[in-house]
């Protein structure tokens, strides 16, 4: 298991427009409150590879390499559990599908490696 902090939070409202960094959001099952909808409800990606062009919703210390073998696996963000489901292909980190709804707020723990159902 491995965890580390949350970073930054991110929604892009309109497409092709900068992001909106937040200190908090809501999380439900369709991603980010105040986001808009796209391939995946949420974007993860490692802190080591934020560009300037990233558009993921949640940057987290973990290393490229631990999220990107947390596919398939549960990623807990504070008090939200999101099942990791792909890699994109164009951009870095991991897609995930919300299971278990919350709030998440900068500094909040990010685990991972807790396994791929719910204890």
């Amino acid at each position: 298991m491995s965890s580390a902090r949350l970073s930054a939070i991110r929604t892009y409202p309109v497409k092709g427009e900068p992001g909106r960094d937040l200190s908090e959001v809501g999380i439900g099952s369709d991603g980010l409150d105040g986001d808009r909808r796209k391939k995946a409800p949420v974007h993860v990606v490692a802190a080591e590879e934020v560009a300037e062009d990233t558009r993921a919703n949640l940057v987290v210390g973990l290393s490229a390499h631990e999220l990107a073998a947390s596919v398939g696996e549960l990623l807990r963000v504070g008090e939200v559990e999101l099942q990791v489901t792909s890699q994109p292909s164009q951009c870095p980190g991991v897609y995930a599908v919300v299971r278990l709804p919350g709030r998440v707020r900068l500094g909040d723990t990010v685990s991972t490696g807790i396994g791929s159902e719910r204890a």
